[in-house]
């Protein structure tokens, strides 16, 4: 499969599992959380699906295009490693949806990443929250759920916070 080819499924899977999360957890209050910015795709995106909901941005810089970047009071900037501990103090867990676009291709970063946002982010989930990652992630109290049909096995992942 061509680069090009994998990209575009990549894409199509992040939207079909977002578009599915935001229907399941339309019902539930609470901040939504996106790790890793990027180039404001998926941020804008989550406006589109859940227009009125506060969306939360975590990233090392800011963006560089400010048309699609969140107020800056909805930009949480650094290194995950400081900013997720700090988020869960300050929200605890109200969210419905985390969403984790954090790969690098670099194999070794990525799991030690994931490894860390799965000990992390079950702390900002509400009861029935979601979490949804590029990266394979554990919660732990969570149960995975399967992936909307469109999307092939391991090409995203979804969990539920019990």
């Amino acid at each position: 499969m061509s680069r090009l080819d994998s990209f575009i499924r990549r894409l199509e899977a992040q939207r079909d599992c977002l578009r599915w999360a935001c229907s399941l957890i339309a019902h539930l209050e609470g901040p939504i959380f996106e790790l890793g910015f990027g180039n404001g795709r998926t941020y804008d995106y989550l406006h589109t699906l859940l227009p009125r909901r506060e969306i939360f941005v975590f990233d090392r810089r800011a963006p560089t295009d400010p048309d699609c970047a969140p107020n800056h009071e909805y930009l949480i900037l650094g290194e995950l490693q400081d900013t997720l501990p700090a988020a869960i103090v300050r929200f605890g867990r109200t969210s419905p949806l985390v969403h984790c676009d954090l790969g690098s291709g670099d194999i070794e970063v990525d799991k030690r990443l994931a490894e860390f946002t799965s000990s992390q982010i079950g702390g900002l989930l509400r009861s029935g929250g979601l979490a949804i990652s590029d990266q394979e992630i554990t919660l732990s109290h969570a149960e995975s759920l399967p992936l909307p049909d469109s999307v092939r096995a391991g090409r995203y992942f979804i969990q539920r916070a019990a």
